[in-house]
């Protein structure tokens, strides 16, 4: 995993990948790009009129990023309100080292102050770029979180030293076990279906149609924040997005 020397852009990547800081702008960038080249639903695209204009985007990139917020009720891989005035949304990968970092020092301090009282909805996309290992280990959290033990399957996979043993399916199924997951057959059977396949090739259209190609990178409330950054980035932006939400 490439190493980084920069306290404000943590992130990890594929090999010739953007770098974090080109990916805070790809992010926006690339929702922009596929609105414009978007067809018109009205048609009006040879029309007729004859003035050879451009047309616009016909959405706000901002607003669109923000509407990526699911906020389904029964999914299970997010906690907090599905009426949350914000919502964050985690784009990471259970080999990235980065995202590691972010679960064990920052995440648990969201949760305890934001996730509990109301104020904030983290929805977890798995985005593995760093091979078989990284998809197996993302389908094994969608299993588990099929019988609701996606955050503690999240932070045993997560743990300190966790990925240097590797996500085999002999090491997912452990890390069900360390999880709590009840039905272990059952979740070996949902991380082999075509269900988990289809959820995680869902959360990896939607990052890289966006621009994502680093981990981990974040919508809070469609604002994007690539790495982990430290815990006061995320509090001030937070409570940016609160308010803001309360005027609205």
């Amino acid at each position: 995993m490439p190493s980084s020397t920069s306290s404000t852009s943590k992130t990890s990547t594929k090999p010739l990948l953007i770098s974090a800081g080109v990916a805070l702008a790809a992010i926006t960038l690339g929702i922009v790009s596929w609105q414009a080249t978007a067809p018109d639903a009205a048609g009006s695209a040879g029309s007729g009129s004859g003035s050879g204009a451009v047309a616009a985007p016909r959405t706000d990139p901002a607003a669109e990023l923000k509407a990526l917020a699911r906020r389904e009720s029964g999914d299970k891989l997010a906690v907090g309100r599905a009426d949350a005035p914000v919502v964050l949304i985690e784009y990471s990968d259970f080999k990235c080292g980065y995202c590691a970092k972010f679960a064990r020092d920052t995440e648990p301090e969201l949760v305890k102050k934001y996730v509990a009282n109301g104020t904030l909805r983290i929805e977890w996309r798995n985005f593995p770029i760093f091979g078989a290992e990284s998809e197996a280990a993302a389908r094994a959290a969608w299993a588990a979180g099929q019988q609701d033990r996606f955050e503690a399957f999240h932070a045993a996979a997560y743990a300190d030293g966790s990925k240097d043993k590797g996500f085999a399916e002999p090491r997912l199924v452990e890390l069900a076990r360390e999880a709590g997951v009840p039905d272990l057959e059952r979740f070996k059977a949902d991380l082999a279906g075509e269900q988990a396949a289809a959820a995680l090739k869902k959360d990896q259209e939607e990052g890289y149609r966006i621009g994502v190609t680093s981990t981990p990178s974040f919508l809070l409330n469609g604002r994007p924040i690539a790495g982990a950054q430290p815990l006061d980035t995320f509090t001030a932006a937070i409570a940016r997005a609160k308010a803001e939400a309360a005027k609205q």
